[in-house]
């Protein structure tokens, strides 16, 4: 004790801590080595050479030891502290009326925001730099978070792991390509029947997975995603196989061509030719698409229907007990998230203008099954943010040249962005265990407290 009376803390193991640290560089040595230290390169007789790069992988050694480290000594007993801490007295906090404040101020402003963004970035960046930062950031994050919307409806309310929800995007996306290649329709008219047509999918899922729940549902689902990729390359007449579809329509503006003819977008009203009239465009109808689909996950929520996905996915016995149909309650589910993911996949064609079996790989379940796990299963805000943050990171670790005067000019970032995500997936997963937004407001609750009659107790009084 310190002449001042302050007690050191006792939940502080430096030993503890020297010896995880010491062991997490162990662990992160044995991983990196392969992967860091040793580069395969050509020489100039086009043979593979082994180069050692020790400073970079002592550098990754270091700083995976440190950050193991400062988690022991900081980060621990601080979570140790604020578990200890009286729910009331977190409650009664200075702080809490700001952070309430915050939280109820934060959607508003993340939507102003989305809705001004490729305003902003017109003005920052002019037109021709505006179209990467719309299309590769805007559009692209979008189109996860919409598919991230309605995975969370299916794992996040209703409890059904499902891994092969990426097969409902590629029914969205080739109805939208054969549909518009063979009939002439446009997008706004094959955009209702993709999702309808998935949605249709989703039953058929549903029936022959009533029974299963856990790890045999997750491997069904995930065998019916693959089953689809390989209809689509195998039926080669409807879907070309590998060679995927090419010339698939793109939207118009009320029947205007985004295009550089007389009668393109640019030239009707006088602008100068630019294809970031067609991004803005294609922009503002995922952004509205993900809000329409945000707006009916909530509605739905407060239903009878999202009450009951919820019983389902807390105890389906204590859900049948209760009188439920947990058979229209999961084909409910399904079709419902698998139709979310057919609006998605009917954009994401008409967007590229080319679709293949390789854009619908398994790969492309995980990573939104991933948002919806990292974001809080069940959170609509969560499932946004985790969306930005892996879509958005993993594109942003694209740009980070200023690492090459760190690591040498050798270093390419974008090999190592998949492992520096993997890294904070993990670092998350261990500070927050049930995602990002593990909070989640009940669909029904009482507003207040209220007395009850004194002749339905025993007591007299309620």
């Amino acid at each position: 004790m310190s002449s001042r009376g302050v007690e050191a803390p006792a939940n502080i193991d430096v030993a503890h801590a020297l010896k995880e640290s010491a062991v997490a560089g162990l662990i992160a040595f044995g991983l990196f080595l392969p992967l860091i230290g040793f580069h395969a390169v050509q020489d100039i007789r086009n043979e593979l050479v082994l180069e050692t790069r020790w400073p970079l992988l002592a550098a990754f050694v270091i700083l995976t030891m440190a950050g193991r480290l400062f988690g022991c000594l900081v980060v621990t007993p601080w979570r140790e502290r604020r578990a200890a801490r009286p729910r009331e007295a977190a409650k009664a906090r200075p702080g809490a009326a700001p952070e309430r404040l915050f939280a109820r101020l934060l959607a508003p402003a993340a939507a102003g925001f989305v809705i001004v963004y490729p305003v902003l970035a017109l003005w920052l960046a002019g037109l021709g730099g505006a179209v990467k930062w719309v299309d590769n950031f805007g559009i692209q994050i979008l189109i996860y978070v919409m598919l991230g919307f309605g995975l969370n409806i299916v794992v996040g309310l209703a409890g059904l792991l499902d891994l092969g929800y990426v097969a409902f995007y590629a029914v969205g996306a080739y109805s939208y390509a054969l549909l518009s290649q063979t009939f002439g329709l446009s997008f706004f008219m094959l955009l209702p029947l993709a999702g309808i047509l998935a949605a249709f999918w989703g039953i058929i899922l549903g029936f022959p997975v009533l029974r299963l729940r856990g790890d045999y549902l997750a491997i069904v689902t995930l065998a019916f995603g693959e089953i689809m990729r390989l209809v689509l390359i195998n039926w080669v007449p409807v879907t070309n196989g590998y060679a995927g579809i090419t010339g698939i329509p793109r939207p118009t503006f009320f029947g205007i061509p985004f295009n550089a003819s007389d009668d393109g977008f640019a030239a009707v009203f006088g602008l100068e030719f630019s294809p970031i009239y067609r991004t803005i465009f294609l922009y503002y109808i995922i952004l509205a698409l993900a809000l329409l689909t945000a707006f009916v996950t909530i509605r739905l929520r407060r239903l009878p229907v999202g009450r009951a996905w919820e019983a389902l996915r807390e105890d389906e016995i204590a859900c049948r007990s209760l009188g439920i149909n947990t058979t229209s309650t999961k084909l409910t589910a399904f079709s419902i998230g698998a139709g979310f993911g057919g609006f998605a996949g009917s954009f994401f064609a008409a967007r590229q203008g080319f679709i293949s079996p390789e854009s619908f790989t398994f790969m492309e379940s995980a990573t939104i099954l991933a948002i919806v796990v990292l974001g809080g299963m069940g959170s609509q805000l969560g499932v946004a943010i985790a969306a930005i943050a892996m879509i958005g990171g993993t594109e942003a670790l694209r740009e980070l040249d200023v690492l090459k005067q760190v690591f040498g000019n050798g270093f390419d970032p974008t090999q190592y962005r998949m492992l520096v995500f993997g890294f904070a997936m993990v670092l998350i997963m261990v500070v927050r265990p049930r995602g990002l937004i593990s909070t989640r407001q009940a669909s029904v609750h009482l507003v207040e407290r209220k007395a009850i009659v004194g002749t339905l107790v025993k007591e007299g009084h309620g």
